[in-house]
């Protein structure tokens, strides 16, 4: 293919599309989604599906056995050696969390080391509103300050782990730049552009393009969309030349009324939508370079 005269760094829609899937959240349950993992042996599952659909990542909160959110190095860790052991995958960590000290978010990381790490790049409102109801579902202050996004990033450094930003706004990756500066963050860098919760970005194509548009040099960057706007957010992203996670941390459904039976489902449709557009699909190979990962 000819390389296009309109493609620039940061929106090269001829390169292949990264594709993550974030397996299970903490929040959901199987009353609200039956396919959602909890043993270690259902995350292997979930992660093979997806790896077998097309996605490159996998992003992993981890859980106990009877489905409660964990934060242990014991959990993680058994569920890190299930999916290594049922694909290649690249395994991705989450450390967000309220209420729980820092360094308990970082000990998975820093104990077993996956190939990536989330880092959450600023604090925020962050809500849910039921519009029939007129109140909120939920309401808290995600609290993520710098002293704990240098002392997390810090740990990933040490450990060889690339560190995922995600980025509940623009002001979020403002964030980024002093971390730069500092020489804590190293290219490529990978930004998240998570859109969709309340309390952040709006969840529509222009705010991506503006989001997009102020990354710095050498990013690499997906689209994090919550709920169903998440289809419409992913076919922007593929067009802009981004990349893009989904799966049943942010949203359950295939189309309106229309729940997935497995993460597999939406990375299928995911994976559909990329070579629609006439992009190709991310190896995990071609993931692992582009990134300069160095662990599994």
């Amino acid at each position: 293919m000819a390389r296009s005269f309109w493609v620039t760094e940061n929106h090269d829609f001829q390169r292949p599309c990264m594709i993550t899937c974030a397996l299970s959240g903490v929040v959901a349950n199987r009353e609200q989604c039956p396919a959602i993992p909890y043993t270690p042996e259902e995350y292997a599952a979930e992660a093979k599906r997806a790896y077998e659909a097309g996605a490159a990542v996998v992003h992993i909160h981890a859980r106990t056995p009877d489905g409660a959110p964990s934060y242990e190095v014991a959990d993680y860790r058994n569920i890190h050696e299930a999916v290594t052991a049922a694909c290649p995958i690249i395994i991705n960590f989450s450390t967000g969390a309220v209420g729980v000290p820092v360094e308990k978010k970082i000990a998975p990381v820093v104990e077993i080391k996956p190939a990536m790490a989330a880092l959450n790049m600023g604090s925020m409102n962050y809500a849910k509103y039921h519009h029939q109801r007129k109140q909120f579902v939920f309401d808290f202050v995600f609290a993520n300050p710098f002293a704990e996004i240098v002392a997390l990033v810090q740990a990933m450094q040490e450990a060889g782990v690339k560190p995922e930003m995600e980025c509940f706004d623009s002001g979020h990756i403002g964030n980024s730049f002093p971390l730069i500066d500092m020489g804590l963050l190293e290219p490529p860098y990978q930004y998240s552009l998570v859109m969709g919760v309340l309390g952040g970005m709006p969840p529509t194509a222009d705010n991506l393009t503006h989001q997009a548009r102020i990354l710095p040099p050498q990013s690499d960057w997906q689209v994090i969309g919550v709920g169903l706007d998440q289809w419409r957010l992913v076919a922007a992203a593929i067009a802009l030349g981004g990349n893009l996670r989904v799966g049943l941390e942010d949203n359950f459904y295939l189309s309106p009324g229309v729940m997935a039976k497995s993460n597999g489902e939406l990375v299928e449709k995911a994976a559909r939508m990329v070579r629609d557009q006439g992009r190709q699909v991310a190896s995990v190979d071609e993931c692992r370079q582009r990134l300069g990962l160095r662990h599994i």
